[in-house]
């Protein structure tokens, strides 16, 4: 069972009163991540994700791209369930001196237009990884190839692959959830 959230939090809170949380995907690690992080803050809450367009390349380059891209799904999946929140996770990837990085971005919605952004998972990727991206490939992708497995996007992904488990995809997601929900939390410092 989860850890219950501090006193304060509950008084205070108004994500218990959450009906339908959409998450702008269809992938179970990215349903799961919401699931994992909100569910005990909105225990009404029913989540669905749907398949939405992110209106970035499939492989976002870049941190502003990444974040255009989450920020697009979270509005789009919450309008089209006319869902009390809207998320939204984009993975990317980041050119800088010494290679290239991995980067994600959660951004969260509400009704009122309230958004909540988080991001991190900045995490090396391998000469051979990063080729086959700048070939073209998307990073799932280019992971699958790796290591000759199908689908680890939607199961381990780059960061459990790389890590050898020691951080799965969910449980990386669900930080990021956590830093874009900062502003539903604490409403009063924003």
């Amino acid at each position: 069972m989860p850890p219950r959230p501090p006193f304060y939090y509950i008084r205070h809170n108004m994500l218990g009163q959450i009906q339908l949380v959409a998450i702008g995907s269809k992938n179970p690690v990215k349903i799961g991540a919401a699931r994992a992080v909100l569910a005990p803050l909105a225990p009404l809450a029913q989540f669905e994700g749907i398949a939405v367009a992110s209106s970035v390349p499939d492989q976002p380059f870049g941190d502003d791209e990444t974040i255009r891209g989450a920020r697009t799904r979270a509005d789009a999946a919450r309008a089209a369930l006319d869902a009390d929140l809207g998320i939204g996770i984009e993975g990317g990837c980041v050119e800088m001196p010494g290679g290239m990085r991995t980067c994600a971005w959660a951004v969260i919605v509400d009704r009122s237009g309230r958004i909540g952004i988080g991001g991190s998972l900045a995490m090396p990727l391998p000469d051979r990884v990063a080729a086959l991206i700048r070939g073209g490939a998307e990073l799932g992708h280019a992971m699958d190839a790796l290591v000759a497995e199908h689908n680890t996007k939607q199961g381990k992904g780059a960061v459990g692959i790389l890590t050898a488990g020691l951080v799965d995809r969910q449980r990386a997601y669900e930080i990021l959830v956590t830093y874009a929900l900062a502003p539903f939390l604490t409403p009063e410092f924003w």
